[in-house]
Protein backbone atom coordinates (compact mmCIF):
# COMPACT_ATOMS: atom_id res chain seq x y z
CA UNK A 1 0.00 0.00 0.00
CA UNK A 2 1.12 4.02 -0.95
CA UNK A 3 1.23 6.96 1.11
CA UNK A 4 -0.76 9.38 -1.13
CA UNK A 5 -0.63 12.87 -0.93
CA UNK A 6 -3.36 14.98 -2.28
CA UNK A 7 -2.92 18.42 -1.80
CA UNK A 8 -6.43 20.32 -2.92
CA UNK A 9 -7.88 17.09 -1.99
CA UNK A 10 -11.21 18.17 -0.36
CA UNK A 11 -13.21 19.47 -3.62
CA UNK A 12 -15.29 16.67 -5.53
CA UNK A 13 -12.69 15.05 -7.62
CA UNK A 14 -10.87 15.21 -4.33
CA UNK A 15 -13.35 13.52 -2.03
CA UNK A 16 -14.33 10.72 -4.63
CA UNK A 17 -10.46 9.73 -4.62
CA UNK A 18 -9.52 10.29 -1.01
CA UNK A 19 -12.41 8.26 -0.65
CA UNK A 20 -11.59 5.45 -3.03
CA UNK A 21 -7.82 4.78 -2.22
CA UNK A 22 -8.73 4.62 1.10
CA UNK A 23 -11.13 1.94 0.95
CA UNK A 24 -8.05 -0.01 -1.12
CA UNK A 25 -6.02 0.48 2.14
CA UNK A 26 -3.69 3.47 0.80
CA UNK A 27 -2.31 6.20 3.47
CA UNK A 28 -4.36 9.37 2.24
CA UNK A 29 -2.97 12.75 3.49
CA UNK A 30 -4.88 15.55 2.16
CA UNK A 31 -3.17 19.09 2.11
CA UNK A 32 -5.87 22.33 2.89
CA UNK A 33 -5.76 25.55 3.66
CA UNK A 34 -8.56 24.83 6.14
CA UNK A 35 -8.15 21.34 7.89
CA UNK A 36 -10.78 19.49 10.07
CA UNK A 37 -10.63 16.06 9.99
CA UNK A 38 -8.50 13.16 10.53
CA UNK A 39 -5.77 12.73 7.59
CA UNK A 40 -5.57 16.65 6.86
CA UNK A 41 -2.73 19.12 7.07
CA UNK A 42 -2.50 22.83 6.69
CA UNK A 43 -1.32 24.78 3.56
CA UNK A 44 -1.40 27.71 1.94
CA UNK A 45 -0.97 26.05 -1.14
CA UNK A 46 1.79 28.60 -2.08
CA UNK A 47 4.38 28.69 0.31
CA UNK A 48 6.70 25.73 2.09
CA UNK A 49 5.89 24.66 5.59
CA UNK A 50 5.23 21.81 7.96
CA UNK A 51 3.35 20.85 5.14
CA UNK A 52 6.38 19.55 3.07
CA UNK A 53 7.33 17.03 5.59
CA UNK A 54 4.30 14.75 4.07
CA UNK A 55 5.68 14.92 0.56
CA UNK A 56 9.27 13.97 1.79
CA UNK A 57 8.86 10.05 1.81
CA UNK A 58 5.82 10.18 0.20
CA UNK A 59 4.62 7.10 -2.56
CA UNK A 60 2.60 9.61 -4.86
CA UNK A 61 1.55 12.65 -5.07
CA UNK A 62 -2.08 13.74 -6.81
CA UNK A 63 -1.95 17.75 -7.02
CA UNK A 64 -5.84 18.69 -7.10
CA UNK A 65 -5.36 22.37 -5.90
CA UNK A 66 -7.18 25.49 -7.78
CA UNK A 67 -9.88 27.92 -7.27
CA UNK A 68 -12.95 26.16 -8.58
CA UNK A 69 -13.90 26.95 -12.47
CA UNK A 70 -17.87 27.54 -11.30
CA UNK A 71 -17.58 30.89 -11.08
CA UNK A 72 -18.26 33.85 -13.01
CA UNK A 73 -15.25 34.32 -15.34
CA UNK A 74 -14.31 37.90 -13.89
CA UNK A 75 -10.94 39.52 -14.56
CA UNK A 76 -10.73 38.76 -10.67
CA UNK A 77 -11.62 35.12 -11.14
CA UNK A 78 -9.38 34.27 -13.85
CA UNK A 79 -6.31 35.47 -12.25
CA UNK A 80 -7.55 33.82 -9.02
CA UNK A 81 -7.49 30.44 -10.99
CA UNK A 82 -4.17 31.25 -12.73
CA UNK A 83 -2.56 32.26 -9.64
CA UNK A 84 -3.87 29.35 -7.13
CA UNK A 85 -3.06 26.33 -10.02
CA UNK A 86 0.62 28.09 -10.92
CA UNK A 87 1.73 28.53 -7.47
CA UNK A 88 0.54 25.55 -5.95
CA UNK A 89 1.92 23.48 -8.46
CA UNK A 90 5.21 25.39 -7.85
CA UNK A 91 5.10 24.84 -4.09
CA UNK A 92 4.20 20.91 -4.93
CA UNK A 93 7.37 20.85 -7.36
CA UNK A 94 9.62 22.94 -5.07
CA UNK A 95 8.78 20.12 -2.18
CA UNK A 96 9.38 17.16 -4.04
CA UNK A 97 12.58 18.48 -5.55
CA UNK A 98 14.01 19.45 -1.79
CA UNK A 99 12.95 16.19 -0.35
CA UNK A 100 15.66 13.47 0.89
CA UNK A 101 13.21 10.65 -0.37
CA UNK A 102 10.80 11.85 -3.20
CA UNK A 103 8.32 10.18 -4.40
CA UNK A 104 7.90 8.25 -7.19
CA UNK A 105 5.12 10.26 -9.20
CA UNK A 106 3.63 13.15 -9.09
CA UNK A 107 0.41 13.05 -11.15
CA UNK A 108 -0.85 16.51 -11.37
CA UNK A 109 -4.07 17.97 -12.26
CA UNK A 110 -4.63 19.57 -15.44
CA UNK A 111 -7.84 19.96 -18.04
CA UNK A 112 -9.30 18.98 -21.09
CA UNK A 113 -10.01 22.59 -21.57
CA UNK A 114 -6.40 23.18 -23.18
CA UNK A 115 -7.88 21.88 -26.14
CA UNK A 116 -9.63 23.80 -28.57
CA UNK A 117 -13.35 24.67 -29.20
CA UNK A 118 -14.22 22.36 -32.43
CA UNK A 119 -16.63 19.81 -34.14
CA UNK A 120 -14.83 18.66 -36.73
CA UNK A 121 -12.64 15.96 -35.19
CA UNK A 122 -11.50 14.20 -31.40
CA UNK A 123 -8.95 15.58 -29.36
CA UNK A 124 -5.94 13.04 -28.26
CA UNK A 125 -2.78 13.96 -26.81
CA UNK A 126 -0.96 13.12 -30.43
CA UNK A 127 -2.84 15.46 -32.92
CA UNK A 128 -5.04 17.34 -30.56
CA UNK A 129 -5.04 20.74 -31.13
CA UNK A 130 -4.63 23.39 -28.33
CA UNK A 131 -6.98 25.76 -28.12
CA UNK A 132 -6.84 29.71 -27.58
CA UNK A 133 -6.70 31.11 -31.21
CA UNK A 134 -10.04 29.87 -32.28
CA UNK A 135 -12.73 32.13 -34.60
CA UNK A 136 -15.65 33.20 -33.46
CA UNK A 137 -15.84 32.25 -29.37
CA UNK A 138 -15.22 34.81 -26.86
CA UNK A 139 -11.91 35.96 -26.28
CA UNK A 140 -11.25 35.29 -22.30
CA UNK A 141 -12.10 31.63 -23.52
CA UNK A 142 -8.51 31.88 -24.92
CA UNK A 143 -7.29 32.75 -20.93
CA UNK A 144 -8.86 29.50 -19.77
CA UNK A 145 -6.32 27.67 -22.23
CA UNK A 146 -3.54 30.50 -21.10
CA UNK A 147 -4.47 29.27 -17.74
CA UNK A 148 -4.12 25.70 -18.61
CA UNK A 149 -1.01 25.86 -20.51
CA UNK A 150 0.74 27.56 -17.36
CA UNK A 151 -0.46 25.06 -15.14
CA UNK A 152 1.39 22.18 -16.70
CA UNK A 153 4.29 24.07 -17.41
CA UNK A 154 4.74 24.65 -13.87
CA UNK A 155 4.79 21.04 -13.46
CA UNK A 156 6.86 20.39 -16.42
CA UNK A 157 9.87 22.92 -15.05
CA UNK A 158 10.10 21.94 -11.73
CA UNK A 159 13.47 20.21 -11.26
CA UNK A 160 12.49 16.45 -9.78
CA UNK A 161 14.38 14.12 -11.56
CA UNK A 162 13.68 11.19 -9.31
CA UNK A 163 10.20 11.46 -9.80
CA UNK A 164 7.97 10.58 -12.98
CA UNK A 165 5.69 13.67 -13.89
CA UNK A 166 2.15 13.01 -15.65
CA UNK A 167 -0.12 15.90 -16.18
CA UNK A 168 -4.09 14.37 -16.20
CA UNK A 169 -6.02 16.44 -18.98
CA UNK A 170 -9.11 15.43 -17.23
CA UNK A 171 -13.05 16.14 -18.60
CA UNK A 172 -15.94 16.57 -16.30
CA UNK A 173 -16.06 13.74 -13.90
CA UNK A 174 -19.50 12.26 -13.25
CA UNK A 175 -19.93 11.35 -9.85
CA UNK A 176 -23.39 10.81 -8.02
CA UNK A 177 -22.29 13.37 -4.77
CA UNK A 178 -24.07 16.54 -4.40
CA UNK A 179 -22.96 19.16 -5.59
CA UNK A 180 -20.73 18.04 -8.09
CA UNK A 181 -21.60 18.21 -12.11
CA UNK A 182 -23.57 15.28 -12.18
CA UNK A 183 -25.95 16.70 -9.65
CA UNK A 184 -26.38 19.72 -10.89
CA UNK A 185 -27.03 18.56 -14.87
CA UNK A 186 -29.19 16.03 -13.12
CA UNK A 187 -31.28 18.90 -10.96
CA UNK A 188 -31.87 20.63 -14.28
CA UNK A 189 -33.03 17.71 -15.94
CA UNK A 190 -35.84 16.59 -13.17
CA UNK A 191 -36.89 20.35 -13.55
CA UNK A 192 -37.90 20.11 -17.33
CA UNK A 193 -34.37 22.39 -18.56
CA UNK A 194 -32.67 19.47 -19.60
CA UNK A 195 -32.53 20.12 -23.47
CA UNK A 196 -29.84 21.59 -25.79
CA UNK A 197 -28.30 24.54 -24.85
CA UNK A 198 -27.06 26.85 -27.64
CA UNK A 199 -28.53 24.72 -30.17
CA UNK A 200 -26.25 21.18 -28.59
CA UNK A 201 -23.99 21.21 -31.13
CA UNK A 202 -21.22 21.60 -28.69
CA UNK A 203 -19.30 18.05 -27.55
CA UNK A 204 -19.61 17.39 -24.05
CA UNK A 205 -16.58 15.06 -22.37
CA UNK A 206 -16.92 13.12 -19.44
CA UNK A 207 -15.47 10.30 -17.20
CA UNK A 208 -17.09 8.13 -15.20
CA UNK A 209 -15.71 8.46 -11.26
CA UNK A 210 -15.21 4.58 -11.31
CA UNK A 211 -12.94 5.15 -14.30
CA UNK A 212 -11.63 8.46 -13.24
CA UNK A 213 -10.40 6.13 -9.72
CA UNK A 214 -9.06 3.73 -12.14
CA UNK A 215 -7.40 5.76 -14.77
CA UNK A 216 -5.30 7.36 -11.89
CA UNK A 217 -4.16 3.55 -10.36
CA UNK A 218 -3.31 2.77 -13.56
CA UNK A 219 -1.25 6.01 -14.16
CA UNK A 220 0.57 5.01 -10.55
CA UNK A 221 1.37 1.57 -11.97
CA UNK A 222 2.42 2.44 -15.19
CA UNK A 223 6.46 3.78 -15.01
CA UNK A 224 6.73 4.51 -18.69
CA UNK A 225 3.78 6.86 -19.02
CA UNK A 226 4.51 10.56 -18.71
CA UNK A 227 3.62 13.92 -19.47
CA UNK A 228 -0.24 14.79 -20.65
CA UNK A 229 -2.93 12.31 -20.72
CA UNK A 230 -6.25 12.41 -21.48
CA UNK A 231 -8.77 11.48 -18.61
CA UNK A 232 -12.24 11.15 -20.51
CA UNK A 233 -14.26 8.71 -21.59
CA UNK A 234 -13.55 7.48 -25.34
CA UNK A 235 -17.51 8.56 -25.80
CA UNK A 236 -17.62 12.26 -26.11
CA UNK A 237 -21.05 13.62 -27.47
CA UNK A 238 -23.00 16.56 -28.44
CA UNK A 239 -24.31 18.02 -25.79
CA UNK A 240 -28.11 17.95 -26.87
CA UNK A 241 -27.58 13.78 -27.22
CA UNK A 242 -25.70 13.59 -24.06
CA UNK A 243 -29.02 15.51 -22.11
CA UNK A 244 -31.36 13.62 -24.05
CA UNK A 245 -29.90 10.39 -22.76
CA UNK A 246 -29.57 11.68 -19.10
CA UNK A 247 -33.12 12.71 -19.54
CA UNK A 248 -34.22 9.30 -20.53
CA UNK A 249 -32.17 7.57 -17.63
CA UNK A 250 -34.41 9.66 -15.21
CA UNK A 251 -37.72 9.00 -17.01
CA UNK A 252 -37.79 12.79 -18.03
CA UNK A 253 -39.40 13.15 -21.56
CA UNK A 254 -38.99 16.51 -22.34
CA UNK A 255 -36.16 19.03 -21.84
CA UNK A 256 -36.81 22.83 -22.67
CA UNK A 257 -33.67 24.07 -24.98
CA UNK A 258 -32.08 26.92 -23.91
CA UNK A 259 -30.92 29.77 -26.39
CA UNK A 260 -27.21 31.25 -26.19
CA UNK A 261 -28.82 34.16 -24.49
CA UNK A 262 -31.09 32.07 -21.85
CA UNK A 263 -27.77 30.42 -21.06
CA UNK A 264 -26.01 33.71 -20.69
CA UNK A 265 -28.80 34.87 -18.20
CA UNK A 266 -28.67 31.29 -16.44
CA UNK A 267 -25.12 31.19 -15.78
CA UNK A 268 -25.30 34.98 -14.56
CA UNK A 269 -28.03 34.04 -12.15
CA UNK A 270 -25.93 30.71 -11.03
CA UNK A 271 -23.07 32.57 -10.68
CA UNK A 272 -21.03 30.69 -13.16
CA UNK A 273 -19.91 30.99 -16.83
CA UNK A 274 -21.29 29.93 -20.24
CA UNK A 275 -17.66 28.22 -21.45
CA UNK A 276 -18.92 25.39 -19.22
CA UNK A 277 -22.01 24.98 -21.25
CA UNK A 278 -20.89 25.87 -24.49
CA UNK A 279 -17.30 25.29 -25.59
CA UNK A 280 -17.06 22.10 -27.60
CA UNK A 281 -15.10 19.54 -25.41
CA UNK A 282 -14.32 16.91 -27.80
CA UNK A 283 -11.17 14.98 -26.45
CA UNK A 284 -10.90 11.47 -26.25
CA UNK A 285 -7.83 8.88 -24.41
CA UNK A 286 -5.84 8.39 -26.80
CA UNK A 287 -2.71 7.16 -24.20
CA UNK A 288 -4.66 5.57 -21.76
CA UNK A 289 -6.42 3.57 -24.58
CA UNK A 290 -2.86 3.03 -26.64
CA UNK A 291 -1.74 1.37 -22.75
CA UNK A 292 -4.40 -1.09 -22.53
CA UNK A 293 -6.55 0.48 -20.11
CA UNK A 294 -10.42 -0.55 -20.64
CA UNK A 295 -13.22 1.71 -19.76
CA UNK A 296 -15.97 -0.15 -17.44
CA UNK A 297 -17.93 2.98 -18.86
CA UNK A 298 -16.81 4.20 -22.18
CA UNK A 299 -20.33 4.92 -23.18
CA UNK A 300 -22.70 7.69 -21.85
CA UNK A 301 -25.74 5.72 -21.54
CA UNK A 302 -24.13 2.95 -19.31
CA UNK A 303 -22.35 5.81 -17.13
CA UNK A 304 -25.62 7.59 -16.59
CA UNK A 305 -27.82 4.36 -16.21
CA UNK A 306 -25.27 3.88 -13.25
CA UNK A 307 -24.94 7.18 -12.13
CA UNK A 308 -28.69 8.01 -11.79
CA UNK A 309 -29.25 4.63 -9.43
CA UNK A 310 -26.78 5.38 -7.10
CA UNK A 311 -27.80 8.70 -6.89
CA UNK A 312 -31.08 7.84 -6.34
CA UNK A 313 -29.60 5.40 -3.33
CA UNK A 314 -28.37 8.51 -1.69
Amino acid sequence: MFKIVMPGGTGQVGTILRRALRAAGHDVVVLTRRPSRDGEVGWDGATPGPWVQEIDGSDVVVNLAGRSVDCRYTPANLRAMMDSRVDSTRAVGAAIAAAARPPRVWLQMSTATVYAHRLDAPNDEATGVIGGGEPGVPRYWAYSVEIAKAWEAAQERAETPGTRKVALRSAMVMGPDRGGVFDVLSRLTRIGLGGPVGGGAQYVSWIHDADFVRAVEFLVDRDDLTGPVNLAAPGPLPQRAFMRVLRRAWGVPVGLPATRWMAEAGAFVLRTDTELLLKSRRVVPGRLLGAGFTFEYPDWEHAAGDLVRRRRLT
